[in-house]
């Protein structure tokens, strides 16, 4: 076997690389696609990178791409609704048309009033509100030891597309008007995450705008997974291809076994 029929056969799998903000994510796949398929051999022409969970332009991070056979795996890390973790920074002070702080300015209010406190008692109501959500969408008995246990251990999964849920929020950084906070969640966009901020702010008597959205966790894959644009070859590839391959595949195990007990 040749060399580049051995680098081929390394490209079958999954990878994260990292988004930068103001790049589309179809300009990263076919950047990492074209880098690929520039080394020699009949067989990198039929070469296909695949598209996990999409960031739009404006957001960054962890973006999830699927090579060779890994285009079938992401269909099912789909499948297995796994969570996804974010940190979004918001702005208190100002409403804009499309909840970014670039967008077009609508309002602007004040925030002297706001303390950590009183934003950490809405982020409880947000969490506790989804978390009701999710046990619903998760097929388990509200009242049972199961779904006690599977909510500690941050376990439970919903059985089909449910609609955006908050698993767990916190704010990290508070220092009005800008604050911090890290999010997990399920089945969400950047703009729905966007919008959340803009709620907040509305609950709090005040606006509140996002200034940014960072992806930190798409399911198996983190930050330090995640390979700079200076990464995106054949031999970074192969090699973060090879090295995430037994986490995917016990994720996506565990995932079809989570699932099995509630579809009966």
């Amino acid at each position: 076997m040749g060399s580049a029929a051995r680098a081929y056969r390394s490209l079958q799998g999954l990878f994260a690389v990292y988004k930068p903000p103001g790049v589309h994510w179809k300009l990263v796949r076919d950047t990492v696609e074209t880098s690929l398929i520039r080394v020699k051999g009949p067989e990198f022409h039929r070469l296909k990178v695949g598209a996990g969970h999409r960031l739009d332009v404006r957001s960054s991070g962890v973006f999830v791409l699927g090579v060779g056979h890994g285009n079938k795996l992401l269909t099912d890390m789909y499948s297995c609704h796994l969570p996804k973790e974010y940190t979004l920074q918001g702005l208190f002070g100002k409403a804009t048309d499309d909840f970014s702080d670039s967008g077009r300015l609508i309002e602007k209010t004040t925030f002297d009033h706001i303390s950590r406190d009183k934003l950490e008692k809405i982020l409880a109501v947000i969490q506790g509100t989804n978390q009701k959500a999710l046990l619903a969408f998760s097929g388990v008995d509200l009242k049972s030891q199961e779904a006690y246990e599977l909510a500690v251990k941050g376990l439970l999964r919903p059985l089909q597309k449910t609609p955006p849920i908050i698993t767990g929020v916190r704010c990290v950084r508070f220092a009005p008007p800008e604050f911090t906070l890290e999010i997990q969640c399920l089945n969400e966009t950047p703009q729905y995450l966007r919008k959340l901020i803009h709620e907040i702010g509305l609950e709090l008597r005040s606006a509140a705008v996002c200034s940014h959205v960072r992806r930190t966790r798409d399911g198996f894959f983190t930050l330090p997974d995640a390979l700079l644009r200076s990464h995106w070859d054949l031999r970074s590839v192969g090699e973060a291809v090879r090295q995430a391959g037994p986490r995917v595949r016990a994720a996506l195990s565990l995932g079809e076994a989570e699932a099995e007990p509630g579809q009966g």
